[in-house]
């Protein structure tokens, strides 16, 4: 291996392990007064959550960089964040800049969720208020922008690609589902992610019940399906 495919990869694996914003306050372009109410706080550190890097390009327009997938950088879809310190009636633009897809939901008609702690039921965005097209800005990669009037100065907003599942959760219902005592399952550890959590496996056995068919109209006995 060439000493410039040890620093790409390096730099590539560096990309991909930069973490999330944390608490982290924009201010508008040349302000350095005391921070107020309307200054947004971006916050991503959190299970799922993923945003890297904020900039801001006006009072009311804001660029979003999602981070890449772990140790793949060529993929960035996902985008789970929250927003607070906001001001009532305060609009804003957020622009996602660095997708990797060039085809998406979103553009036919799929939009962003948001909930906020006063209403923790994820809603979709009005898909009139979401913008999905190539921006020569951005070296004409395609970019998601959408429209927001934040409503409630206390609460904290919370954005993501679409409803977000955790692996804590995929976790409960695992358990869950263990604790019945099912004697078609069984949960098996294959091995570790790189952040130590386990990846399980988790075959079912299902038994069909009943007469079965075959294209031919011919009844065949009932199978064990693994």
């Amino acid at each position: 291996m060439s000493e410039v495919t040890k620093i790409n990869n390096l730099s590539h694996l560096f990309e991909a392990l930069v973490g999330n914003v944390n608490k982290l306050m924009v201010t508008p372009p040349g302000y350095t007064g005391v921070s107020r109410k309307s200054h947004l706080v971006f916050d991503a550190c959190f299970e799922s959550g993923n945003l890297g890097r904020v900039d801001c390009i006006s009072e009311f327009e804001f660029d979003l960089f999602i981070r890449p997938d772990t140790c793949n950088p060529r993929f960035r879809v996902w985008f789970n964040f929250t927003v607070e310190n906001v001001q009532e009636t305060q609009r804003v633009i957020f622009n996602i800049v660095n997708f990797s897809k060039t085809k998406s939901l979103y553009r036919d008609g799929m939009s962003p969720v948001v909930k906020s702690t006063s209403r923790p039921k994820w809603q979709r965005l009005p898909a009139k208020n979401v913008y999905y097209y190539r921006c020569p800005d951005h070296r004409r990669n395609y970019v998601m922008s959408f429209a927001f009037c934040f409503d409630r100065e206390d609460d904290v907003y919370q954005f993501a690609y679409c409803y977000p599942y955790t692996y804590t959760r995929l976790q409960h219902y695992l358990d869950s589902l263990e604790r019945r005592n099912l004697d078609y399952l069984q949960r098996e550890q294959l091995g570790l992610s790189v952040v130590s959590e386990c990846v399980c496996a988790c075959p079912f056995r299902c038994r069909l019940h009943g007469p079965i068919v075959n294209h031919q109209g011919v009844r065949q006995k009932p199978r064990h399906l693994v």
